[in-house]
């Protein structure tokens, strides 16, 4: 539908404004935009945009802020912060269908859908936002057992390019939908998306620390007990930056266990012979693993303070030596390096690649890294601390856009096959054709006769 476009809102700050330097500040970045805009509908979304538009302002669009390339600001453009569509709405409570505003955070999320025994899959911590998370696919703490946050997503309505607020569902610019699980914040803003909640009242979470004597041992004995384990059972494995020369090393698991049966929870039987293996796995220090709600497992993301961050990501197919041993060369490089390798395969590998816009469903595992650079480094000594990353990547098969430090067009080509980035281009040409949101892995919009891929 056509919206009645209004003089640009009035909650708008500009530099030297009180709280401009605040809403110019993400996780990972700070950014020194012209003006930052907080509409309150989508008719003041589309007159964001128009104003953009007029003035050939960069748009960038905030969520929750965690962006690791930084695209929830910028410089010289306009940032959309989508802070007051935070509205977590039950719209039919017997099929859980739940309308989540785009500006959402996962935190306030569970904690709405908690007193009715519901919970959905999507974020590790409670500050990162709904809207960017959800298009970029939606990795959670239940992904094996319920797939991604979009695997979960029946429609979504947002304000286009120019200035339309749209419906996209199975039924209903389907082929936008399609794009939109997965693709990315290339074709509008969305303000709200519908999800089927998964029926989670309590799930089995915490931590299992190990002594680290052997890193690639520990991560072989976790890969196949993750290879076993049932459905309902969600780990990653975490190696730590190494620690001074008088502090054991360690490496921990975090898991989740969701039931999330209709007739009820799991026997403890059931839920120990899942569990039981991780405890296994090597020589424990501690181990912490109790009953909760799913809103309690979800905690404030905390940026370490006088460094210079640094993430990459890889999905591979196999988690096998070779990439195990990358893993550890990687670990053990002169830079402070964190790694998480996920587990993935269960409903997520269910879904045909074809399906969504995140396409790389026969991926075993998704490996990440964060490099802990001083926060004095430059580009260029960035891209010598990620040497030893190169050849981890290179036994990829494709990347987490949303887990992705870089966006450049070679990023974009790891992140979409051709077959999908040629669907994307298209869908991009539909409803983006001048590419005015381009602050993202963008999408170039196909052009009659030219490339469809990058």
């Amino acid at each position: 539908m056509a919206l009645q476009q209004t003089a640009l809102i009035p909650d708008a700050l500009r530099p030297g404004d009180d709280g401009y330097d605040d809403a110019t500040q993400t996780f990972f970045a700070t950014g020194s935009p012209a003006l930052v805009v907080r509409p309150r509908g989508p008719e003041e979304v589309a007159a964001a945009i128009a104003h953009a538009v007029s003035r050939d302002l960069a748009v960038s669009v905030r969520s929750g802020g965690h962006s690791p390339v930084g695209h929830s600001t910028d410089t010289g453009g306009m940032v959309i912060d989508l802070r007051y569509f935070d509205s977590v709405e039950v719209i039919d409570e017997a099929r859980r269908l739940v309308r989540v505003g785009g500006g959402a955070t996962w935190g306030g999320v569970a904690a709405a859908l908690s007193p009715f025994g519901w919970a959905l899959t999507a974020g590790d911590t409670s500050d990162v936002g709904v809207g960017g998370l959800t298009l970029g696919g939606g990795i959670g703490w239940m992904v094996r057992r319920y797939g991604l946050a979009i695997d979960n997503l029946v429609g979504a309505r947002l304000v286009t390019p120019d200035g339309r607020l749209l419906a996209a569902s199975p039924d209903e610019h389907s082929e936008l939908f399609w794009a939109l699980r997965g693709g990315g914040g290339n074709f509008g803003v969305v303000i709200d998306f519908d999800f089927i909640a998964q029926p989670i009242s309590t799930v089995q979470f915490g931590t299992v620390t190990y002594r680290l004597d052997d890193a690639g041992a520990l991560i072989t004995r976790w890969r196949d007990a993750m290879r076993a384990a049932p459905d309902q059972l969600s780990s990653t494995l975490a190696l730590p930056p190494a620690r001074s020369a008088d502090e054991e090393p360690c490496g921990f698991v975090l898991l989740c266990y969701a039931d999330g049966t209709e007739a009820g929870e799991a026997g403890e039987a059931d839920i120990d012979a899942a569990i039981d293996p991780l405890v296994e796995l090597g020589t424990v220090t501690m181990a912490e693993i109790t009953e909760c709600s799913y809103s309690e497992i979800l905690e404030n993301a905390v940026r370490p303070s006088g460094f210079r961050l640094v993430t990459r990501n890889a999905l591979v197919s196999r988690l096998d030596d070779d990439v195990i041993a990358e893993i550890c060369r990687l670990h053990s490089a002169a830079i402070p390096t964190a790694v998480a390798v996920r587990s993935l395969g269960g409903a997520f590998a269910r879904v045909p690649n074809d399906a969504t816009a995140f396409a790389h469903r026969d991926a075993e595992a998704m490996i990440v890294v964060l490099l802990m650079l001083p926060d004095t480094a430059t580009d260029a000594e960035v891209s010598d601390a990620l040497i030893p990353w190169q050849a981890l990547s290179r036994r990829g098969i494709g990347t987490y856009i949303n887990f992705q430090g870089s966006a450049t067009a070679s990023d974009v080509a790891a992140a979409y096959p051709p077959a999908t980035y040629a669907r994307l281009a298209a869908v991009k040409a539909a409803y983006d054709p001048e590419n005015r949101f381009a602050r993202n892995h963008n999408i170039t919009p196909a052009r009659s006769g030219a490339p469809t891929h990058v």
